[in-house]
């Protein structure tokens, strides 16, 4: 059963965040609903006000420039998969958009929803944060930028003001020899809940390793980066022995628990497997790819 909730559709970015900041209510953004309308149904969130996000002008679409990727926070996952500059530049992100979901789910789930549920296993999560993506936190003070890394401050909390919506997503445009990419490992191939999410973006110059970084789902209270996994493989060539240090790393790094889906046993040692796996297609030769 829903509970009872007022709802407001403004149309311009000035009017949802008035709606946001409304005195005395608990008032909630709507984007696609794909997680929202389903937390109400559950009795999880019982908002007095949703606050409809599909009408207000320029939060949806993606650009390049300056050097930067840029997405709003509108911009649903089929929109994603439709776009010749994420599989380019972002292909991580292309490829977690790909296994997101089903295709009714991807055309109306936004990249700002994806975040903003907070899930430790929302697909679009790792693959920005091997990027080094940044959200814009919009509301009645005006827009401030925070790196994704340090968005989550546990379980489902984030550092967003009651009248803050994420407005956009951006990370700055792959160097040259940067090869990224993400796997999900999950009990079926379509609308499942991830049992592992790994990314990764490595970027090759000379033949070491001059940026790593290895972004995990699903493994903790929140998406995390294995820094101490990232470290060891930074200005090193990347011969198996330092691969097989930098996964070994990253497993003992994550937090996984239990649950309906895996063991925190197997996710653990899933993470070392895939982490060897993903950067080992870092180096292997461009015609021996896939």
């Amino acid at each position: 059963m829903y509970g009872e909730f007022d709802l407001s559709i403004p149309e311009t970015l000035q009017e949802a965040v008035a709606a946001l900041s409304s005195s005395g209510k608990r008032a909630v953004p709507l984007s696609g609903g794909t997680n929202v309308l389903l937390d109400i149904r559950s009795q999880k969130l019982a908002p007095d006000l949703l606050v409809g996000l599909g009408s207000v002008a320029g939060l949806r679409g993606i650009s390049v420039g300056d050097g930067r990727m840029t997405l709003g926070g509108q911009t649903t996952i089929s929109d994603l998969l439709a776009s010749a500059e994420i599989a380019d530049k972002a292909p991580a992100l292309l490829q977690a958009a790909r296994v997101f979901a089903g295709q009714m789910v991807r055309n109306a789930a936004t990249v700002a929803g994806n975040i903003a549920c907070g899930s430790p296993a929302a697909d679009l999560v790792p693959p920005l944060l091997s990027l080094d993506a940044e959200v814009d936190l919009t509301g009645k003070d005006g827009t401030r930028r925070v790196a994704l890394a340090d968005f989550y401050t546990g379980y489902k909390t984030d550092q967003r003001k009651p009248d803050e919506l994420i407005t956009a997503v951006s990370w700055p445009e792959p160097a040259a020899g940067t090869f990224g990419s993400f796997y999900k490992l999950a009990r079926r191939h379509g609308d499942a809940i991830t049992v592992n999410g790994v990314a990764v973006s490595i970027t090759l110059q000379d033949g070491r390793c001059t940026r790593a970084r290895i972004a995990l789902g699903s493994v903790g209270p929140v998406p995390m980066r294995a820094r101490k996994a990232e470290a060891l493989l930074e200005g090193q060539a990347l011969t198996q022995d330092k691969i097989a240090a930098a996964a070994s790393a990253a497993a003992a790094e994550c937090s996984p628990i239990d649950d309906v889906r895996a063991t925190g046993a197997y996710r653990r040692q899933m993470v070392g497997v895939l982490v060897a796996r993903l950067v080992n297609m870092a180096i292997q030769p461009k015609d021996q790819e896939n």
